[in-house]
């Protein structure tokens, strides 16, 4: 009886006949020899058909596949250098489970609405396939640099009674006979959680409502929001080039294929390692005036202008010291300087804008006061929050890198639909 195998597995089965659960993803003929290009998910490899060898049943049942279409089939496994996988499979038999019919996805060109209708099938194509490999490879890397560096993972709540940031762009449900928001940022529990356990980091999904139809956006899409006691501007900028660098390379070592699949220009990927280059806000608005942008000193940045910035650099660059009123109500003004917050965005080459937002946070309850009047924040709302300033403050920093857009980077992908299983855009609730 064969052994059952996955395709990836088959290296340990060369010179055995196996038993391999399957799809079709391309089938071609020659006369008394066909030629099945399989896949189950977790490669795929080809598998010859040779009339004279085979039953007349298998022949038939082999003939009769098209694309899509299930089947078991057991062959033996060879050596084949010219395989993409490095093996081939000579067929010994052939047990169809569904003959798909019409299957909507052909190799012709397809729009991409036609494509997003059908993102549940469309997910089973090579580069699909391997932007959500990578994607579960970067998940990975993200846990085992935070797990390996002390860091403890904490759940926020999905559902909140206010904004984390103070802004209106949220999604409103009844929670019983209260209101609540799905939330844009784990970032105020996980301040919390640093008090209780020192260093912390979140790691899931957050929502925003802004009516956004850029290739940067998403309305759903996961964070990674870690958050650091007795830690600084500086320290917390040093974890984040480290991070980046590690997951870029820890992505290389273990995603070659995929990222071949891709096209994409892995040297430029190898290149990056910390420590990145920095500016400050002051210095980044000069550069734009001087090269063809009008935008006045206190005004935030958008993707034109943080593409400019970016091309002048390999690597992700930080952009420091933003100015206060366009930041974050908890950010910690500079003590030097209040007119400007200690604050950083990491903005990655190649055109793909912030995928860092991070800063150290106020943690004098007086000024933390201050700002809650400034912005007209419920004070009920937020009065747990206003507890951290309370008892036992401490100098903390911390910041959220958004996954969507480092996988588009990852994967030079142009747009963020691509990054995720199944996004949710704009105009795009299904399916």
């Amino acid at each position: 009886m064969a052994t059952k195998s996955t395709i990836s597995e088959v290296s340990n089965h060369v010179g055995q006949e196996v038993t391999i659960g399957s799809w079709v993803n391309n089938k071609r003929s020659s006369g008394k020899i066909q030629f099945l290009q399989l896949r189950d998910g977790t490669g795929y490899i080809q598998a010859v058909v040779v009339k004279s060898e085979v039953s007349e049943e298998a022949w038939e049942a082999a003939k009769s596949l098209t694309q899509e279409s299930s089947l078991y089939i057991t062959g033996l496994v060879r050596e084949e250098a010219r395989s993409q996988s490095g093996f081939e499979l000579t067929v010994t038999g052939i047990e169809i489970i569904q003959v798909a019919v019409d299957y909507p996805i052909t190799p012709k060109e397809h729009g991409v609405d036609y494509l997003m209708d059908h993102r549940h099938l469309w997910i089973r194509s090579p580069r699909q396939r391997a932007v959500l490999i990578i994607r579960a490879q970067i998940i990975r890397a993200v846990q085992k640099f935070f797990d390996d560096r002390g860091f403890r993972l904490v759940d926020p709540p999905i559902l909140t009674p206010s904004s984390c940031e103070g802004t209106t762009e949220l999604f409103h449900t009844k929670y019983f006979d209260e209101d609540a928001f799905l939330t844009q940022s784990g970032q105020l529990y996980m301040e919390a959680a640093a008090m209780a356990l020192g260093k912390v980091y979140s790691f899931g999904p957050t929502f925003r409502a802004e009516k956004s139809k850029t290739r940067r956006h998403l309305i759903e899409f996961w964070m990674i929001e870690p958050e650091m006691a007795f830690t600084d501007l500086e320290e917390s900028l040093v974890v984040q080039e480290q991070f980046v660098s590690y997951v870029i390379q820890y992505v290389v070592a273990n995603c070659r294929k995929e990222l071949e699949t891709l096209e994409r220009d892995i040297p430029k990927l190898e290149a990056i390692q910390a420590p990145f280059p920095r500016i400050t806000y002051d210095e980044a608005i000069v550069f734009l005036n001087e090269n063809g942008f009008e935008i006045p000193w206190g005004e935030d940045f958008g993707a034109p202008h943080e593409t400019a910035i970016a091309e002048k650099y390999e690597k992700p660059v930080f952009i420091t010291h933003y100015p206060t009123k366009i930041k974050a109500f908890y950010m910690k003004p500079d003590p030097n300087r209040p007119e400007v917050v200690l604050c950083a965005d990491m903005i990655a080459p190649e055109g793909y804008g912030e995928i860092i937002g991070g800063s150290q946070r106020i943690d004098d309850p007086e000024l933390m006061e201050e700002r809650f009047k400034e912005h007209e924040l419920s004070t009920d709302a937020y009065q747990w929050y206003m507890d951290l300033r309370k008892y036992g403050t401490v100098p903390h920093a911390g910041f959220g890198l958004g996954l969507e857009r480092t996988v588009a980077w990852i994967c030079g992908l142009d747009h963020v639909r691509e990054t995720i299983p199944f996004p949710r855009l704009l105009n795009r609730l299904y399916p």
